[in-house]
C-alpha cells in the first residue's frame, strides 16, 4: 500500500464532537480512490459504483495531518476495486479503512461500461514503480 496524499483537518471538517466528520472522511476517501483509479487505468472516464465495508477505528481532530494509502485489490473487465486506508500521519493510527471501492470505466458519451484492457498483475507492477 502506497501513501500518496495528505490533508490537514481544519475547523470546517469537524462534527459536533470536534472530531473529523465521517461524511467528510468518506468524501476524501472517494476522491483519493478515484484519483488513484484514474492513474491506474489512465482514463478519467470512471464512476464510483460501490463502496463496501467502512470501518472507523480512531478519531482525527483539528490540526491532524491525515494520509491516504491506496492499493488495487482486484480488476474486472470494466472495473477496478481499490482499498483505501486513512491514517494519522504522525502517530500512524488508522482512522478509517474503506475496502471494496469499485470504479467502472464508462464511455464518455453513452456512459455505458466499457473494457479498460488492464490486468491486476500489470497494475501491481505499475504500483511498485
Amino acid at each position: 500500500m502506497r501513501f500518496l496524499s495528505r490533508r490537514l483537518v481544519l475547523p470546517n471538517d469537524l462534527n459536533y464532537a470536534n472530531s473529523l466528520f465521517g461524511g467528510r472522511a468518506l468524501a476524501w476517501i472517494d476522491e483519493e480512490a478515484a484519483i488513484f483509479a484514474i492513474c491506474q487505468l489512465e482514463t478519467n472516464c470512471l464512476v464510483t459504483k460501490h463502496i463496501g465495508a467502512i470501518n472507523f477505528e480512531s478519531p482525527a481532530v483539528q490540526g491532524d495531518v491525515v494520509e491516504f494509502g491506496l492499493s488495487t485489490k482486484s480488476v474486472g473487465k470494466t472495473s477496478i476495486t481499490i482499498t483505501c486506508l486513512m491514517r494519522n500521519k504522525i502517530t500512524k493510527k488508522t482512522i478509517c479503512l474503506a475496502d471494496d471501492i469499485v470504479f467502472v470505466q464508462v464511455d464518455p458519451e453513452t456512459k455505458a461500461p466499457i473494457p479498460h484492457g488492464k490486468t491486476l498483475v500489470a497494475l501491481q507492477a505499475q504500483e511498485a514503480e
